[in-house]
Formats: structure tokens, C-alpha cells, sequence
């Protein structure tokens, strides 16, 4: 039997060659099948646990499992299957790689739909009652991935709009040319103090920040035989991941050799530096940033004059508070 891996990996290469010709998926479904997935579809980015369990039921197990019935989503009810760990371990891995609508790990952690229940006209889960089409829509979806003997043709069909979907969000950006400092230091203070309705704002003056050791450490003998980490998942804590910030640079023998902490809309008090001092004294660190879009909290000024001293005096580690902005223009 084909591996869930092999199985998604040939499905979506084959999507890609028909996405590819079109902004339309190509299909012979008929509109009682269509139309439910259309919905999901169309709602895959707020309601991205829907979409993870029609994927995971149609996608996958039911082509691979044909005599499993997908409504029993759980090996806890009778004749079931573990919809979840399924999901856990093959699909949702695979919408990330792939660039998706996916949730953190699986689709099964949302408490409508995890209940121990077959998927049924019975099925009493609060399906995102604010898209009152959303839970008919999944129940119907899942009937038919059940019953209609069109489990991989469905398949085809939610890969094509996905990858439609994800296509169209890709935007090309001109290079802006010979702007001067000053207008290119305006740009990223709008660019990091405005009031966007998603999360992830303060996660842009990182990414600034990394593009610009990106250059640096290309062009400047000091990083010679240095290497750029990649950048951590912003929910990665330091002491899980063994980093020392946000941005770390390494010798040529994995050693910490530069880190900068960055952060945003946050005073620099005496316990932040404190905090940053445990990270070096333990560590090989030449130079530590801390960075914020605010200034040092004026009550903790001269405590923290005096353990940037004492660090330096006791490690060596050149200890650097300084603003975001400034950093940018220095």
C-alpha cells in the first residue's frame, strides 16, 4: 500500500501541472460535491481546522483506507480511527511545507471538532457559528468523501484551489532605487508602528534587522569564518532552542560569537539586562545587542550603566543598549 508521504507528494505534483494552466480547478465533480468543498475552500484561512480535517479524512485516509468509515474520526468510538495522530504525523506537516492554511499541529484541538461523535447530520460541534454555511458545508463534505467513490477526485480538487489560493497572494515588489537614509529610516518607522489587524508586528524590526546581517556578514571581515543562524520560530524561548536572541552569529565551531535580542514597544529595565547577563556569562558571546523601539526606563538608567560595566569587566562581552532606529542610521 502507498505511504500517506508518497500519496500526498504524487497528488500535489500533479495539482501544481493543472494549477499551473489556469485560475481555475479542473474537475468533473458534479455541484452537490463541489459546492461544500467550495465553501471550506473559500473560508480555509479563518477556519483553518475545517479544512485540515476534510483534508485529512478525504486526502488521505479515506484513499488509502477505502473500507474506514471517515465520520468515526476517532479510535475511541466504535469502528473509528485516530483522525488526529493521522493528522498530526501526515497532513498538517505536509499544508505547512506547502505553504497552507494549517493549524499549530493538528485540526483535531478544536473543541467543535473534537468531540467523541461521528461526523453526522447529528453532530452537535459549534462549527464557527459566525459562518453559518461553514458547519453544513463540513458536514457535507464529509458525507460525500464517505459515500461518493470520488475520495482522490476530491483530493485533486481541494490541491488545485489551495494551490490557486496560495498563488495568487504571491506579489511582486519593485526594488525602490536611490532612496536616501533618511526617507529609508521614515519608511521603517511607519513600517513598524503601524496598526495592522494581525498579529506579527513585532516580529518586523527582526526581520529588518536579519536582512541587514545578511549583507553584513558577507561584506565585513568581522564575520569572517562567522555563520548567520537561520531565524527561530518567534514562540521559541531561548533556553529551549539554545539560543542567545532573536539574531545569532556562531564561529566556525558552533560557539556563540554575536547576538542581538530585539524588543518592541518595551522599556530596557534593569531585570531585562539582568536576564541578558545569565545568557553571557555561560556563553562565548564578543557582543550582545539589546534593541528596543523604547529607550531605557529612566529610574533603571544608572543600574544598568553600572552591570553593562561589570560585564564587561567580568566576561568581556561588549554589552550594547541602544534604539532600533539609531541602530539603523549608526
Amino acid at each position: 500500500m502507498m505511504q500517506a508521504s508518497e500519496f500526498l507528494q504524487k497528488k500535489y505534483d500533479a495539482a501544481v501541472i493543472v494549477a499551473a494552466n489556469g485560475n481555475q480547478a479542473e474537475s468533473t465533480l458534479p455541484d452537490s460535491i463541489r459546492h461544500p468543498l467550495n465553501v471550506i475552500i473559500d473560508n480555509s484561512e479563518s477556519s483553518k481546522a475545517v479544512m485540515t480535517v476534510v483534508f485529512t479524512s478525504s486526502a488521505v485516509y479515506k484513499c488509502l483506507h477505502p473500507q474506514q468509515d471517515i465520520r468515526r474520526h476517532q479510535s475511541s468510538i466504535k469502528g473509528g480511527y485516530a483522525g488526529r495522530t493521522f493528522d498530526a504525523n501526515y497532513i498538517t506537516p505536509f499544508l505547512k511545507e506547502n505553504r497552507f492554511p494549517a493549524m499549530g499541529s493538528s485540526g483535531w484541538l478544536t473543541r467543535s471538532l473534537e468531540q467523541k461523535v461521528p461526523y453526522d447530520e447529528k453532530y452537535t460541534g459549534a462549527i464557527k457559528p459566525s459562518i453559518p454555511t461553514l458547519k453544513p458545508a463540513f458536514l457535507e463534505a464529509i458525507k460525500q468523501i464517505e459515500q461518493s467513490g470520488k475520495q482522490e477526485e476530491i483530493v485533486d480538487y481541494l490541491l488545485q484551489n489551495l494551490i490557486i489560493q496560495r498563488d495568487k497572494k504571491q506579489i511582486s515588489i519593485a526594488t525602490p532605487q536611490n532612496l536616501t537614509i533618511d526617507s529609508i529610516v521614515e519608511l521603517l518607522k511607519k513600517h513598524f508602528c503601524g496598526k495592522y489587524h494581525s498579529a506579527g508586528a513585532s516580529r518586523l524590526p527582526v526581520l529588518a534587522l536579519y536582512a541587514i546581517y545578511e549583507v553584513i556578514t558577507k561584506q565585513i571581515s568581522r564575520y569572517a569564518d562567522k555563520q548567520l543562524l537561520p531565524i527561530e520560530p518567534h514562540t521559541s524561548a531561548d533556553a529551549r532552542s539554545g539560543r542567545h536572541g532573536d539574531i545569532d552569529v556562531v564561529n566556525e565551531d558552533g560557539t556563540a560569537f554575536e547576538a542581538v535580542e530585539v524588543k518592541f514597544d518595551i522599556e530596557i529595565t534593569h531585570n531585562i539586562v539582568v536576564t541578558a547577563k545569565e545568557k553571557i556569562q555561560s556563553s562565548t558571546l564578543e557582543r550582545y545587542y539589546i534593541l528596543s523601539t523604547r529607550s531605557v526606563a529612566e529610574a533603571d538608567k544608572e543600574s544598568v550603566e553600572r552591570e553593562v560595566e561589570q560585564i564587561r569587566n567580568t566576561h568581556g562581552c561588549q554589552l550594547i543598549i541602544n534604539g532600533i532606529i539609531p541602530t539603523f542610521v549608526g
